[in-house]
C-alpha cells in the first residue's frame, strides 16, 4: 500500500504563525490587577469588578479581594448594590484600594448582633447612630449622645453631676421588680445592663446600633427584653496601607449655672417665717429688723462656674495583613457644685492580624482609671436646704454649727467641704481576644474570649471637728469607712457561619453559636468610729473606738450558658425571612427552670424591586417587615430563689447569745420575665433618595413578672417573691432624614425622630392595686401600680385651693381640723376627713410623645448643626413640694407664696403661713406638675480649614469649633428642669421615674475646640 504523508499548506502554515504571533501579543500586553473594594465600615464582600465594555469580570471575595486580567489602556467599572459605581483606568498601575460610598440610607450596612448586614437586607427594627453624631457635641459619656436621636428610645438624664448616667428605655419598661435598662455589648462583649460608662471613651467609637424588636434581639434570649445597645469601636481597616493617620482632639469647656427656681428673698422668707410662727403661737424667730440678720446667698458661696477639659490622641493605620487603632484620653470635669468632680484616664488598643488568607486574629483592650470626687454637699442643699438667715461662721472665727431657728444641729456645708472626704478610684480592664477560620469562602468560624476585671474603692471621712456635734457638746470622735468591690469575669463566645447561593435567586446565611458566661463579685467594707484625730482620716482605721467598729464582707455570682442559632434567607432580593432561637441556662434559678427558650421570626417585602414599581418615580425603595418572637429578662440578682439567714440574738441561760433566723421564705418555683413582642413597619426612600422614612408599630407583653407577693403571716413572713404579673407595651415610632438642599457649596438635612409608648399593668397577682412608697414623710399612695395604669402612676388627693371662710368649712362635712386660709383638698368619699381613700390618679412619668429634631448646615467650609430634643404629656412629681410650698417657716419657700393667703389677700388659692400645723398635708394634686419641655440640646458652628492650601506637610483635616449645651429650656415646671429621675436608675428608680427633688442640675455648656488629622 501507498504511504500518504499529510502536509500543511503553506496558507495554514501561515495563518498559525499570524495566530500564534497575535496570542504572543496579547500576553504580553495583558497584565494582572489585584486590588481590594471596601466602605467605610470596611471590605465589600461580592462587590462587581468589571472591564467597561466587555464581559470580563470577577467579584471580590470575603475580604474584598479581587484579581482580574486587563490591558493597560482598559477601564475598571466597580459596582455594588446601593454604593455609588466608580471607574479608573488601567495605566501602569497593577494595584487598586477602590472605598466606594452608598447611595442610600437603606443601603448602609449595620451591625447586628453576631454580624453585621445591609440595612436594606433587615427584618428587624434597628437604630443607628454613627461617630459623626456622636462627635457633634463633646460627651463625656456614650449614653448621653443617644438623647432623642433613636426612635422608640427615652433617655433620661438623671443629674447633671460630672460622670452621672442616664436612664433609658427602649420601647417602655417591660418589668416591675427587674431591670428596665438595655443590655450593653461592647464590641460583641456582653457587659450587661449596669456597665460604667464612664470606662469607655466617646471618641474611640465607630457606631451605636440600638435592637429594638423580637427578630433583632432573640438573639441575645434572656438578656435582651430591654432592648440591645451594640456599641463598635474604631480600628484601621479604613485607612489606606501605609502611613499611620494620627487625630488629636482638644476642648475646654465652661459650665454655667442654669436658670434657678424663684424663691423667696431674706427680707421675705423672714416675714414669712415670723407669720408661721404667730400663727402656731410661738415666738417670732426674727423679732429684729431683717437687716440685722446675714443675708448668705448660699447657691453663689456653693455653686459656681467649673471647667472642663478633655484631650484625645489616636493612632491608627494598616498594612497588607494588620490594622490598628490606639487611643488615650484624658478627661477632666470640675462640677458646678463645690467639692463633685471626675478625672478619667482611658486607654484602648485594637488590633486585627491576618495570619493567613484563611485565619485571622486580633484583640481589643480598654483600660480606665477613674477618681471621683462624689461631692460633700448637695444642689438640694444650696438651693432649698438653708435659710438665708443661718449664719456661716461663729463670732469667734469658727464654722457655726447650730439652727437657732429650729434649735437644732446644722451641717455647714463649707465647713463639711474643708473637713471631709468623699471619694471613688476605679480600675476597668475590659478586653477581647478573638481568632476568625474560613476553610472556605463560604464558611467562617470565630471564637473570642473576653475576660474583664473591676476594682473600686471608695474612701469617706467625716471630721472630729464637726461643728454640728461641737455646737451640742458631742465629742465622741470623727468616722471613717473604707470600701472595696472587686468583680472578675469573662465571656466565650463561639459561632460558625455558612452562606451559599443557589442560583441567582436563593441566597442562605446561617449562624449557629454558643455563649458562656461567669461574673462573681467580692464587696467588703470597714466602718470605724471614735476617730479622735484627723490626721490619718480613714487612712488608719485602727485609731478609733474598737467596740464600735464595724466590719461587713458579701459574695456574690452567677453563670450563664447559652446555645443560638439563626437563619436568614433572601429570595430575589426582594423577599427576606429570619429565624432565630435562643436557649439560655442561668444559675440564678433552682432546677427545672434555669433553662428557657427564646424563639422569633421576621420577613421582610422589598416592594420596589416589583415589575409594577419600576415606572414610578415616587420611591426609590419601599420595603414592608413584620416580626414576632420572645425574649427574657432575668429579673433577679443571685440566690433570690433561696431562703436566707440573718442575725438574731436570742436568751441561753439566762444570757443573751447571737444566732441566726431565716430572714426571707425561699422560692425554687422563680422562673424568667418572658417578653412576647409583634414589630410592623414600613421603610422608604423617597425623591430618588433625598428621603428617607421609617414607621414602626409595636405590641409587647411581658408575663410572669416578678412580684412581693402578701402570703399568710403564720408562714412566718408577710410576703415572698413570685411569677404573679403581667403588663402590655404598644406604641409607634417615626424616623425622617431629609436632604433638603444638596449644591456644591451649600448642604441642608433635617433628622426627625417621634416616638410614644402606651405602658399599661394586665395583672398584678389578684390585687388590684401596690402602693409603693418613695417618701416615708408624705406616707404611702403617693405612688401605685395599679391595673389598666401605667408603670406607675402618681395617685393623691385633688388640691382645691384654700378655705375662703368659716361658714365654707361648717359646710363641707369636714370633721378633721380645718382653718381658714388652710390647703382645702377633696373629700372624694364623704366621710368627712381626708385619707388615702380619696386618692385618685393624678398623672404619669410617661411622655405622650418623645421627639428630637436636627438640623444641619454645610456652607463651603462651615458646618452649622442645632437639635432640639423633648418630651409632650409626661408629669414630674414634684417632691420639693411639701417643704417649699405646704410646711412650716423654717424651710425655703418658692416665690410664688408671695402671693399666699393672708387676711388682706383672701381670694388666694396658696395656703396662708403656718396652716399646716393645723391640717395634714397629703399627697395631692400640687405635688404633680406638667413635665412637657422643649431642650436646645446642643448647638454646633465648625470651620474646616482647606489643608490643601495651609502648606502644612502632612495635614489631612483640621477644623475648630464651637459648641453650646443646655442653652434653652422651655418648661413651666416649678424646678425649672423637668428631667429628672430622684431615685436614680435601679432599685426603687427602676419604676419610680419622674420624681424630682431639686437634683443636681445639668449646666449650660460652652465648649471650644480643635481637632486635627495627620
Amino acid at each position: 500500500m501507498k504511504k500518504i504523508e499529510l502536509r500543511p499548506s503553506k496558507r495554514r502554515v501561515s495563518l498559525m504563525v499570524t495566530l500564534l504571533t497575535f496570542c504572543s501579543f496579547l500576553a504580553w500586553a495583558q497584565q494582572t490587577v489585584t486590588g481590594t473594594v471596601s466602605d467605610a465600615e470596611g471590605p465589600i464582600i461580592g462587590a462587581s469588578v468589571v472591564v467597561k465594555g466587555t464581559s470580563n469580570g470577577v467579584v471580590t471575595d470575603f475580604d474584598g479581594n479581587f484579581t482580574i486580567e486587563v490591558n493597560p489602556e482598559d477601564v475598571i467599572t466597580v459596582s455594588y448594590i446601593g454604593y455609588t459605581p466608580s471607574e479608573i483606568t488601567v495605566g501602569d498601575q497593577t494595584q487598586f484600594d477602590l472605598v466606594l460610598e452608598t447611595d442610600n440610607e437603606l443601603d448602609e450596612v449595620v451591625v447586628i448582633g453576631y454580624g453585621t448586614q445591609r440595612k436594606s437586607d433587615l427584618t428587624g427594627s434597628v437604630s443607628s447612630i454613627s461617630a459623626e453624631e456622636m462627635t457633634q457635641v463633646p460627651s463625656s459619656r456614650v449614653d448621653q449622645v443617644l438623647q432623642g436621636r433613636a426612635s422608640g428610645v427615652q433617655v433620661t438624664q438623671v443629674s447633671g453631676a460630672p460622670g452621672a448616667g442616664t436612664v433609658i428605655r427602649v420601647r417602655g419598661g417591660n418589668s416591675i421588680t427587674g431591670s428596665n435598662e438595655p443590655l450593653w455589648v461592647i464590641d460583641g462583649i456582653v457587659v450587661g445592663t449596669n456597665f460604667n460608662l464612664n470606662n469607655i471613651n466617646a471618641n474611640d467609637i465607630k457606631s451605636i446600633e440600638i435592637l429594638k424588636d423580637a427578630s433583632s434581639i432573640a438573639i441575645y434570649g434572656s438578656r435582651g427584653a430591654n432592648g440591645v445597645v451594640l456599641v463598635t469601636t474604631k480600628s484601621g481597616r479604613s485607612i489606606k496601607a501605609g502611613k499611620p493617620e494620627i487625630n488629636f482632639n482638644f476642648y475646654t469647656s465652661t459650665q454655667l449655672l442654669p436658670e434657678l427656681p424663684d424663691l423667696l428673698s431674706q427680707e421675705e422668707q423672714i416675714a414669712f417665717t415670723n407669720e408661721s410662727a404667730a400663727f402656731r403661737g410661738a415666738a417670732e424667730p426674727f423679732p429684729n429688723s431683717a437687716s440685722t440678720y446675714p443675708d448668705n446667698d448660699w447657691v453663689d458661696l456653693l455653686l459656681g462656674p467649673a471647667p472642663i477639659y478633655n484631650a484625645d490622641l489616636s493612632i491608627s493605620g494598616s498594612s497588607d495583613n494588620v490594622n490598628y487603632y490606639n487611643s488615650f484620653n484624658y478627661f477632666n470635669q470640675r462640677g458646678i457644685v463645690e467639692s463633685s468632680g471626675i478625672e478619667k484616664f482611658i486607654f484602648r488598643s485594637n488590633l486585627d492580624i491576618d495570619l493567613s488568607d484563611k485565619l485571622k486574629a486580633g484583640f481589643r483592650i480598654n483600660y480606665s482609671r477613674l477618681n471621683q470626687d462624689n461631692g460633700l454637699t448637695s444642689f438640694g442643699t444650696a438651693a432649698f436646704g438653708i435659710l438665708r438667715t443661718q449664719p456661716i461662721y461663729n463670732n469667734d472665727g469658727t464654722y457655726n454649727g447650730f439652727n437657732d431657728v429650729i434649735g437644732s444641729p446644722f451641717s455647714n456645708p463649707l465647713a463639711n467641704i474643708e473637713l471631709n472626704t468623699n471619694e471613688t478610684f476605679t480600675n476597668n480592664l475590659l478586653s477581647t481576644v478573638y481568632l476568625e477560620f474560613k476553610p472556605a469562602p463560604q464558611w467562617t468560624i470565630r471564637s473570642t474570649f473576653s475576660p474583664e476585671f473591676n476594682n473600686t474603692k471608695r474612701n469617706r471621712f467625716n471630721s472630729s471637728q464637726n461643728p454640728g456635734n461641737l455646737a451640742i457638746g458631742v465629742t465622741d470622735g470623727g468616722d471613717a469607712s473604707v470600701r472595696t468591690v472587686a468583680s472578675s469575669g469573662w465571656n466565650n463566645e463561639n459561632t460558625i457561619q455558612y452562606q451559599t447561593s443557589i442560583k441567582d435567586d436563593h441566597e442562605f446565611t446561617i449562624l449557629g453559636g454558643a455563649s458562656f458566661q461567669k461574673v462573681e463579685t467580692e464587696i467588703a467594707e470597714a466602718q470605724a468610729f471614735g476617730i479622735t484625730s484627723d490626721a490619718t482620716g480613714f487612712s488608719s482605721l485602727g485609731n478609733s473606738d474598737p467596740s464600735r467598729s464595724i466590719v461587713s464582707s458579701g459574695f456574690s455570682g452567677f453563670q450563664i450558658a447559652s446555645f443560638f442559632g439563626r437563619v436568614n434567607y433572601d429570595f430575589k432580593d426582594k423577599y427576606l425571612l429570619t429565624l432565630v432561637g435562643r436557649t439560655d441556662g442561668s444559675s440564678v434559678f433552682a432546677e427545672g427552670n434555669k433553662y428557657e427558650f427564646y424563639p422569633s421570626i421576621a420577613g421582610a417585602w422589598k416592594i420596589s424591586e416589583e415589575d409594577f414599581m419600576q415606572n414610578q418615580s415616587v420611591f426609590k425603595d419601599l420595603k414592608l417587615r413584620a416580626s414576632w418572637g420572645k425574649s427574657g429578662n432575668q429579673a433577679i440578682n443571685p440566690y433570690r430563689t433561696l431562703g436566707v439567714l440573718t442575725e438574731a440574738n436570742t436568751t441561753l441561760n439566762g444570757s443573751e447569745v447571737p444566732g441566726l433566723t431565716l430572714g426571707r421564705p425561699s422560692n425554687s418555683n422563680l422562673k424568667w420575665e418572658t417578653t412576647t413582642s409583634f414589630d410592623i413597619a414600613l421603610e422608604a426612600s423617597l425623591l430618588d433618595g433625598r428621603i428617607f422614612t421609617e414607621f414602626n408599630y409595636y405590641n409587647k407583653v411581658t408575663n410572669d413578672l416578678l412580684l412581693d407577693v402578701t402570703i399568710p403571716r403564720q408562714t412566718g413572713f408577710t410576703s415572698q417573691l413570685q411569677n404573679v404579673g403581667s403588663l402590655k407595651n404598644t406604641g409607634w415610632e417615626l424616623l425622617v432624614n431629609s436632604n433638603n438642599i444638596s449644591k456644591s457649596d451649600f448642604n441642608w438635612n433635617t433628622t426627625l425622630t417621634l416616638s410614644s409608648n402606651k405602658n399599661e399593668i394586665l395583672d398584678l397577682g389578684g390585687v388590684d392595686f401596690i402602693d409603693v412608697v418613695v417618701d416615708p414623710i408624705i406616707g404611702s399612695g403617693n405612688t401605685r401600680l395599679i391595673v389598666g395604669e401605667s408603670v406607675p402612676v402618681f395617685t393623691g388627693v385633688r388640691f382645691l385651693g384654700t378655705w375662703k371662710s368659716q361658714q365654707e368649712i361648717d359646710n363641707s362635712g369636714r370633721t378633721d381640723p380645718q382653718v381658714v386660709g388652710g390647703s382645702k383638698f377633696e373629700d372624694l368619699n364623704g366621710d368627712g376627713i381626708i385619707s388615702t381613700e380619696d386618692n385618685v390618679v393624678l398623672g404619669s412619668p410617661l411622655p405622650d410623645l418623645i421627639f428630637g429634631i436636627e438640623n444641619s448646615f454645610t456652607y463651603k467650609n462651615f458646618d452649622l448643626s442645632f437639635y432640639f430634643q423633648g418630651t409632650v404629656g409626661n408629669e414630674v412629681y414634684n417632691l420639693r413640694m411639701r417643704n417649699h410650698y405646704f410646711n412650716r417657716g423654717e424651710t425655703v419657700k418658692f416665690g410664688e407664696l408671695r402671693d399666699r393667703w393672708t387676711v388682706n389677700n383672701t381670694t388666694s388659692d396658696i395656703p396662708r403661713a403656718g396652716g399646716d400645723s393645723v391640717t395634714n398635708t397629703p399627697s395631692n394634686s400640687e405635688y404633680v406638675e406638667d413635665g412637657s419641655h422643649l431642650r436646645l440640646k446642643t448647638l454646633r458652628l465648625a470651620y474646616n480649614f482647606p489643608t490643601d492650601k495651609i502648606g502644612l506637610k502632612g495635614l489631612k483635616n483640621a477644623s475648630v469649633y464651637f459648641s453650646g449645651s443646655n442653652l434653652l429650656l422651655i418648661s413651666n415646671f416649678r424646678l425649672i428642669d423637668p428631667e429628672a429621675s430622684n431615685f436614680g436608675r435601679t432599685g426603687l428608680g427602676n419604676i419610680a421615674q419622674g420624681y424630682a427633688n431639686g437634683s443636681y442640675p445639668n449646666p449650660r455648656i460652652l465648649t471650644l475646640g480643635l481637632n486635627l488629622t495627620f
